[in-house]
């Protein structure tokens, strides 16, 4: 279903002077990440014929949410800056719907939809960086596995909450940089990270991979589905320790050590080093005490009120589009 969300709210703009601090951060470097890289082929990210309809309130006739940039298969070096250039990208079918820094997966959708966990598990996190993601939450599900929500409007529950699979997380939006600089033209979406055993991964697979949905494909989940138990991640405590010991950010080094629980600590080193890898030493490190496999552990992000799967938005041609191809059902955008 769709909630009433402002304006300010969709964008991540309250309060409105820490917010725009934060996308200068994002813009210009913050000293320890270099300035974020622009270009040319940036443009590729605008596709204003989804996202005007998608700001409208309005959504695909046929309940499909539409894919809008998928994981990038090239891994960026990791000393660069954060790059939104379309210059090293693969996705997963061999294609170009991704751009470099990329490694999540965009659903487009309209503001105020609501988000929904993709598995099982414990909020360990609700925080608001707008220069990565603006409002977002961490969800942990064990064995290894955690789901990142990002560019939301608001949330609906907080951390330490046990949720179900397809229990309401958030209403969606465009908060953080991106939103601020390029909307209307860049889609309202939710941005979603997938990370096994510390490291992101992408939830498609390429030939001879396993599929990380449970569907094979996202689906929504279904009522009546029971959930698997919650089994904790054994976690690496030394080398999580490590990381806060050499992060190169004395404020943020302060601010994970003083987390108490182990695991809490663990996931939240693991989005630190996701959101604010600059501050890390930049090699690889295992942090999880035994390796876990990729497996279908994952439902679509949305209730199956609202959608019955997806498309790709480079697999429907611009001819396509027209206001039949929209609905708008349940509009209810309060600006």
């Amino acid at each position: 279903m769709r909630r009433r969300v402002g304006l300010l709210d969709a964008l991540g703009l309250k309060p409105l002077r820490p917010s725009l601090e934060q996308c200068w951060d994002a813009i210009a470097g913050d000293g320890y990440a270099p300035p974020s890289q622009w270009g040319p082929s940036s443009l590729k990210i605008l596709k204003p014929w989804w996202s005007v309809p998608l700001w409208l309130g309005w959504r695909p006739t046929d309940d499909r949410v539409l894919v809008y940039n998928l994981f990038n298969r090239c891994v960026a070096p990791r000393e660069e800056g954060y790059s939104v250039r379309v210059s090293q990208v693969e996705d997963f079918r061999g294609g170009r719907l991704t751009y470099d820094g990329h490694v999540g997966t965009d659903f487009a959708t309209p503001p105020g939809t609501d988000i929904v966990t993709a598995a099982p598990g414990i909020v360990r996190q609700v925080r608001t960086d707008m220069q990565r993601g603006g409002l977002k939450m961490v969800v942990d599900h064990g064995e290894g596995w955690i789901t990142t929500y990002s560019h939301l409007a608001r949330t609906r529950v907080g951390p330490g909450h046990v949720v179900r699979r397809g229990e309401v997380l958030a209403s969606s939006g465009m908060s953080g940089v991106d939103g601020v600089l390029f909307s209307p033209w860049l889609a309202p979406h939710l941005h979603f990270n997938v990370l096994l055993d510390g490291q992101p991964v992408d939830p498609y697979p390429t030939p001879g991979e396993t599929s990380l949905w449970r569907s094979g494909t996202p689906r929504p989940h279904r009522p009546g589905d029971a959930d698997e138990p919650l089994t904790p991640t054994a976690w690496a405590m030394g080398a999580v320790d490590d990381q806060i010991e050499r992060c190169r950010d004395p404020e943020l080094r302060a601010e994970l050590a003083a987390i108490g629980p182990a695991d809490e600590r663990a996931v939240a080193v693991v989005i630190a080093r996701l959101f604010y890898r600059h501050r890390f030493p930049l090699e690889p490190v295992q942090l999880t005490a035994t390796r876990h496999p990729r497996r279908p552990v994952l439902d679509l992000p949305f209730s199956h009120e609202d959608y019955r799967g997806c498309v790709i938005a480079d697999e429907v041609a611009i001819s396509e589009l027209s206001p039949r191809f929209f609905t708008t059902q349940g509009v209810n955008a309060s600006w």
